[in-house]
């Protein structure tokens, strides 16, 4: 029986339905992010307020990717899906109050020292800002932020692993709506109030983490899974020694170190963004978020349904299915990600300008933000695969291979920067990036493919030549598009510019699914389950 006829006859969950819910909703976070952002650009422009503040707001994202969503995540949720698989869900529960226990304590202590530690946390990310004092006071005042997304993380663990994934893609709309609230009413009540009105977002952050928090606890009090915090210091003790408790904190060690590399990275591109110009900071920033838009929709969806189903067949020593996950989603990376680059590449003015043209931020900002966005659209297709090839070495247990990449990526990362700064600016660190990216994932994909974990199912050189020809016709078609019309002359005729990026867009994704059928690709072909 073949690989793909077993796992159809399997009733579990379609993971091609879930990862679509979670893209879905993942979508709806990343239509309000870009709202965010606009708002942010209209109100403040591009300068050094912005930079004041996004360096602010790195510092607890810092923390959170770091922590929570990174070296936490990487430790917890392949022992929750093992655990469940093998224990049940009353052992289950066991481990999350243990977990949730010493997690709630440490950030408890963690959040104290950030909020002292600031001036040394600002200067250390970005001591070149004009307004660091300004960024001293947002930071203390978002610090707290990291806990309330550490308990976020840890929710999101548990619903993932249950296969509740609505909620946890749902909850970043929240942060979204509270900083647009905060930039739209907040910001002009400050200045009326004699108040520095950027400060408002970072009171919208603080809102927006207080909100997601509460969304999860509820959900996870539905699904009854409400982890048991222990205020004593005897139930403080034992939650310590709690076995699983153990066994995270051996495994993030390794996957603290992997993901610090990539902090230490973006902590290293912050601050010689912050020497190399005012403004340079926010037009790396602006063209992050427009370039997380496609790796948030794939990469994270695809990695977020992955990890749990792929630590269960390592669970159960299932390696045909284990692997034929792995190429599923590698072929959805290479369909769905390699028109995303294009577009980078190819249509960036146009997206730039319909996004963020408007009030402070000028033609000069759009033209350095389109250079920004271009360095990381070298990257995008490496930066996504990572996304599914990672969590399989985690589901392993191996955290060790991804930190010797990590490591490996850094240095050669910041060699490239010595090269591409000088000359580029700060399109260079987006480059850097970008070409880091591909070095990563092709590492990671080596290191599978050498220990036998993923073997490539056959058809892959059709499958290859049948998106590459689709794609040289989208990229022929968007490069028109680009050359077509004045997009940053339109900015008075806002209505008409959105809706020829629209039509261009929707135009080259039609396009590009009949050419798909043409060449014979089907969407049954990625109909597969866990």
């Amino acid at each position: 029986m073949s690989i793909l006829a077993r796992l159809l006859r399997t009733p579990l969950v379609n993971l091609l339905r879930a990862a679509a819910s979670v893209s879905l909703l993942t979508l709806l976070s990343r239509v309000t992010g870009l709202v965010r952002e606009q708002i942010i650009a209209a109100t403040f422009g591009a300068g050094a307020l912005t930079d004041a503040f996004n360096v602010a707001f790195r510092i607890p994202n810092l923390f959170r990717r770091l922590f929570a969503e990174g070296a936490f995540s990487q430790a917890f949720v392949p022992l929750l899906a093992a655990t469940r698989e093998r224990d049940g869900d009353a052992v289950t529960h066991s481990l999350v109050n243990a977990v949730g226990t010493v997690l709630a304590w440490a950030l408890l202590v963690t959040c104290a020292l950030g909020v002292i530690g600031a001036p040394v946390l600002v200067w250390l990310m970005g001591s070149g800002l004009e307004r660091f004092d300004t960024a001293v006071v947002m930071t203390r005042w978002m610090f707290p932020y990291i806990g309330f997304m550490s308990l976020v993380a840890l929710a999101a663990g548990v619903l993932n692993t249950w296969k509740r994934f609505a909620v946890p893609a749902a909850t970043p709309v929240l942060l979204n709506l509270s900083m647009i609230g905060a930039a739209w009413w907040g910001a002009p009540w400050f200045e009326r109030q004699g108040l520095e009105p950027i400060h408002a977002l970072a009171g919208g952050v603080m809102l927006g983490g207080l909100l997601q928090l509460g969304a999860m606890l509820i959900a996870l009090s539905r699904l009854g899974m409400l982890p048991r915090i222990a205020l004593a210091p005897a139930g403080i003790a034992a939650a310590w020694h709690h076995p699983g408790v153990r066994q995270v904190l051996r495994q993030m060690a390794p996957a603290l170190l992997g993901v610090s590399v990539a902090q230490i990275s973006l902590l290293i591109n912050t601050q010689i963004a912050s020497h190399v110009a005012v403004g340079a900071v926010s037009w790396l920033t602006y063209a992050d978020r427009l370039m997380e838009f496609p790796t948030a929709l794939l990469g994270v969806a695809l990695g977020v349904v992955l990890l749990p189903q792929l630590s269960a067949a390592q669970a159960r020593e299932d390696g045909a299915a284990f692997s034929a996950m792995l190429d599923w989603g590698l072929r959805l990376v290479l369909l769905l990600a390699l028109p995303c680059a294009l577009a980078l590449l190819l249509f960036p003015q146009a997206l730039v300008a319909v996004l963020y043209h408007y009030g402070r931020f000028d033609a000069e900002d759009v033209q350095m933000t389109v250079l920004a966005l271009q360095g990381y659209g070298v990257g995008l297709l490496g930066l996504i695969a990572i996304k599914v090839l990672a969590p399989a070495f985690y589901a392993r247990q191996d955290i060790r291979t991804p930190v010797k990449i990590a490591i490996g990526v850094l240095v050669a990362t910041q060699l490239l920067n010595l090269v591409l700064v000088p000359w580029l600016g700060h399109a260079g660190l987006a480059l850097s990036i970008g070409l880091g990216a591909w070095v990563n994932a092709g590492l990671l994909l080596a290191g599978l493919l050498r220990r036998g974990a993923y073997r490539p199912e056959p058809g892959w050189a059709r499958f290859a030549l049948q998106v590459l020809l689709a794609n040289v016709a989208l990229g022929l078609a968007l490069a028109w598009a680009a050359g077509a019309v004045d997009w940053i002359g339109l900015q008075a005729q806002w209505g008409r510019r959105a809706g020829a990026v629209a039509a261009v867009l929707g135009g080259v994704a039609l396009l590009y699914g009949l050419l798909l059928l043409a060449l014979g690709l089907r969407p049954r072909h990625f109909l597969r389950r866990a």
